[in-house]
């Protein structure tokens, strides 16, 4: 399937757009003033050790300080004298003010903090670098075992014998010469030995130090995500253009040829209809070809996808109609995930089948469709209540996450009180106030919806609360109010 990438770039941010057949896919956006820091590798202080929770608290120089669980640090076992014994406990490895090197596995998210590891790999475009380790691992995506071993081999070829350090062979490594593999290798470990000689040149006590920041969004697209089905790559800034040039003939000549500045009047994004696509990416209802539509909330804990028929009755059967929504559902969800780059638990609610083969036939299309996912995903079966339990590996914001912020009216309940329950809020405001302060007079101060109420239907209410108290009580509309926002003022 040919695809495209369209590369737009302001001083404010730089926006990504994987295009298949016209259709966008993927969109990954890079704010200037908000960069992601995921394989960033730092020389951090530990700033806590927690024995009870086996983790600590690594201060970075970020905001907030980073999380590194035992589990993710990497120690010589054999040089301790420990072979192949249980890990230690955290407290006998570190200590508070203690320098270690760092990497970021996940970017902070919500009021979480980073999470890093000590278990240090550099990605090239055809192997991982993996500088404390000595074997040879396989991209999973490759499943021949004759090609896996194939490859192995290839690569221990390449390597002296007294090198150290272990690689993953990544996928685009199937079709990369012997000179680009080595070019890659030497490229990973000129890169580390820059890494370790900064970190030695730092003594203990020092404020925290990046040490390598990882590629823009721009090079790390070139790096990971150009295929041979990549026909293009459109940039509509010379100078992040000539900088991929650069790039890319340095590190990767094969995708140099690929890109393309565009100087187009029309706006690149609103040529493609990118801008159309982003918008709708964003609502929580998202329609379906045959009438049917999605249901799409995102919480703190996971991401629930309902399915509905809505005015899709195009078929005689109703269990036919039931089943066409749900295979055209199943293609659409994995859109939708890649699109907003939804991660963490995904629960969907199919529409009920009564067919065990239907059931069968749409879990194969959403496990078909979510193969061109570039997240590590795994998806159960139906489950007792008839919904599909699936994970998405989650690394960085979802895209409702870098362009949206909580509803400052309904802090993100999705809804706000009716502006009858407003009045009566009043009312009871009004009585406790008269109760507790002997004022002249009282004013209300509320949203214009609320004070028209009050006029008119709730007229009644309000004079008969004004006799109750003795105070003659005025009503003002605040335009700037929200509908739940009021004030009572003593006069």
């Amino acid at each position: 399937m040919s695809e495209e990438f369209l590369i737009n770039v302001t001083p404010q941010e730089t926006r990504i757009a994987l295009m298949q057949q016209g259709i966008v896919q993927e969109l990954h956006i890079e704010r200037t003033s908000s960069r992601g820091i995921v394989s960033n590798i730092y020389l951090g202080r530990v700033a806590r050790v927690l024995p009870g929770m086996q983790s600590a608290f690594i201060d970075i120089g970020l905001e907030r300080t980073a999380f590194l669980h035992v589990a993710d640090i990497k120690e010589d076992r054999h040089a301790n004298g420990q072979g192949n014994e249980t890990p230690r406990p955290i407290e006998k490895i570190l200590s508070e003010g203690q320098n270690l090197l760092v990497q970021v596995l996940k970017d902070p998210l919500g009021t979480k903090g980073a999470r890093l590891t000590t278990q240090v790999s550099i990605a090239g475009r055809l192997l991982v670098y993996l500088p404390q380790e000595r074997h040879i691992g396989i991209s999973q995506r490759i499943e021949g075992e004759t090609e896996r071993e194939q490859l192995r081999e290839r690569i221990q070829s390449l390597i002296s014998p007294g090198d150290m350090g272990g690689f993953i062979v990544r996928t685009m490594a199937e079709m990369a010469s012997d000179e680009e593999l080595i070019a890659d290798i030497s490229y990973l470990r000129r890169l580390w030995s820059e890494i370790t000689h900064r970190s030695k040149n730092v003594q203990n006590g020092h404020q925290p130090l990046l040490l390598h920041e990882d590629l823009t969004v721009a090079q790390r697209v070139l790096r990971d995500l150009v295929t041979s089905e990549t026909a293009r790559v459109r940039v509509d800034s010379r100078e992040t253009f000539l900088s991929l040039c650069t790039f890319a003939q340095e590190y990767m000549p094969q995708v140099a040829g690929l890109l393309e500045h565009y100087t187009g009047e029309r706006p690149l994004f609103d040529l493609h209809n990118v801008e159309d696509e982003i918008q709708k990416a964003l609502a929580r209802r998202v329609e379906l070809k045959s009438g049917g539509y999605l249901i799409i909330d995102q919480t703190e804990a996971m991401t629930t996808i309902d399915v509905n028929t809505g005015g899709f009755v195009g078929l005689r059967n109703f269990d036919d109609t039931i089943f066409k929504t749900n295979l055209e559902a199943a293609q659409t969800i994995a859109r939708q995930l890649h699109l907003r780059n939804l991660g963490g638990i995904i629960i969907v609610d199919f529409i009920d089948m009564e067919s065990s083969e239907h059931k069968t036939a749409v879990l194969a299309e959403l496990n078909k469709a979510m193969t061109r996912d570039h997240s590590r995903v795994t998806i159960s079966g139906f489950t007792s209540l008839g919904l599909v339990e699936m994970t998405r590996k989650r690394t960085r914001e979802s895209l409702a996450h870098v362009l949206c912020e909580t509803c400052p009216t309904c802090n993100g309940r999705g809804e706000v009180k009716t502006a009858r329950t407003v009045c009566y809020e009043i009312l009871r405001e009004l009585l406790r106030e008269a109760r507790q302060f002997d004022a002249r007079e009282y004013r209300i101060l509320a949203a214009p919806t609320v004070t028209d109420l009050f006029l008119n239907e709730e007229s009644q209410a309000l004079a008969s609360l004004t006799d109750f108290i003795s105070k003659p009580v005025s009503l003002q509309a605040e335009s700037g109010y929200t509908q739940e926002q009021f004030d009572i003022v003593l006069m």
